[in-house]
């Protein structure tokens, strides 16, 4: 019940935050969302009562399926990169205003 009130609420912050105006509010939103899909993923693939995988250590019909919890690494380190990208474009693009147009080179005849 709890993670998924936890979900919801960052579902609900990821959604508002990226309806704002603001660059880095929306990057902050993808953010948020993606942690809320990491933890659905982490909640649908390893429940609480499976054993760690481990070979010897626990038996292969309790163990914990490995698959989600690689997902959710390689989905952390992606957000990351994302994350800091998107970052990047709202520090370079934070002064283009766009109040001249640049010229085409284009005559008028």
């Amino acid at each position: 019940m709890i993670l998924s009130l936890t979900v919801a609420v960052l579902v609900g912050g990821g959604v508002y935050l990226l309806l704002q105006r603001s660059m880095v509010r929306a990057v902050f939103g993808m953010t948020l969302l993606s942690h809320a899909a990491n933890f659905v993923l982490l909640a649908a693939g390893v429940p609480g009562w499976r054993a760690e995988p481990l070979i010897g250590e626990s038996d292969p019909a309790a163990m914990a399926d490995p698959l989600p919890q690689a997902f959710v690494l390689t989905a952390i380190v992606i957000t990351m990169a994302v994350t800091i990208f998107m970052l990047t474009l709202a520090v370079i693009g934070r002064d283009d205003d766009m109040a001249s147009y640049p010229g085409t080179g284009e005559t008028r005849d």
